[in-house]
C-alpha cells in the first residue's frame, strides 16, 4: 500500500474499472474521496446510466486509475463518450495492465491506481455512492493530477456553440438545445448529470 498514490486523489478525474464475468468496461468519473486510513477506506459517486455502474453492482471489484495532466482527450472519448453496453471497450485498447484483482487499469495519461472492494452502497437519486476498502494503491509516477479544471483549460477542446442555444455539458461538450434543461437530466453522451451543464451565453 502506497500512501502517496492515494494522496493523488482529489478534485480530478479518474477511469472506473470493473468486471462483468469475461467483459470488463470502464468509464469516466469524477469523485473519489477517501473516507478513512484505519482501514484505507475509499468512495466512489457513479451514475446509474453508466454500464460500467451496473457491472460495479455486480462484480464488487474496481480499479481507479488516477488521471494526469498527461491524458490526452482521446482518453475521455475512449471511456467517455461510449457505451459499454454496444463495444467492448478493451478490446483492442493498447494501454492497459491487470492489477491483481483480475481487472484492467489504464497505463497512459494516469499516475496511479487504486484497487478496491466495495462493502457498501448508498443510493444518490441519480448515483450510487460505493464505499469501499482499498486493498491496494500503486504510485506509477511523479505526474500531477489532472484537475477538473485544467481538464477544462487544457484538455477538452472548446465546443463550437456560436450559433446554438441551450445548454453544453461541460465534461463531453454535448450541447442541449432548449430554453430550460431538466434538473434530472443525463447527457446521452458522457452520462453526466444536469449538475455539470452550463448556460450557453
Amino acid at each position: 500500500m502506497e500512501q502517496n498514490a492515494l494522496f493523488k486523489l482529489g478534485y480530478g478525474l479518474y477511469v472506473l474499472t470493473t468486471k462483468d464475468g469475461e467483459k470488463q468496461n470502464g468509464c469516466i468519473i469524477n469523485t473519489v474521496m477517501q473516507v478513512t486510513n484505519t482501514p484505507n477506506r475509499i468512495c466512489i459517486a457513479v451514475n446509474k446510466g453508466n454500464h460500467t455502474h451496473n457491472m460495479l453492482l455486480q462484480s464488487k471489484c474496481f480499479n481507479v486509475s488516477v488521471l494526469s495532466q498527461k491524458a490526452t482527450f482521446d482518453v475521455f472519448k475512449h471511456f467517455g463518450f461510449q457505451s459499454g453496453r454496444e463495444v467492448d471497450k478493451f478490446k483492442d485498447y493498447p494501454h492497459k495492465k491487470l492489477a491483481a484483482n483480475d481487472v484492467y487499469y489504464i497505463t497512459e495519461g494516469t499516475n496511479a491506481y487504486i484497487t478496491g472492494y466495495v462493502k457498501e452502497t448508498l443510493d444518490l437519486g441519480t448515483h450510487t455512492l460505493f464505499i469501499a476498502d482499498v486493498v491496494n494503491a500503486v504510485s506509477l509516477n511523479d505526474d500531477v493530477s489532472a484537475t477538473y479544471d485544467y481538464y477544462h483549460k487544457n484538455i477538452k477542446p472548446a465546443p463550437e456553440t456560436q450559433k446554438k442555444k441551450g445548454w453544453v455539458c461541460k465534461v463531453c461538450g454535448y450541447v442541449y438545445e432548449g430554453e430550460e434543461l431538466p434538473p434530472d437530466y443525463v447527457c446521452p453522451l458522457c452520462k453526466h448529470g444536469a449538475e455539470d451543464f452550463e448556460k450557453l451565453t
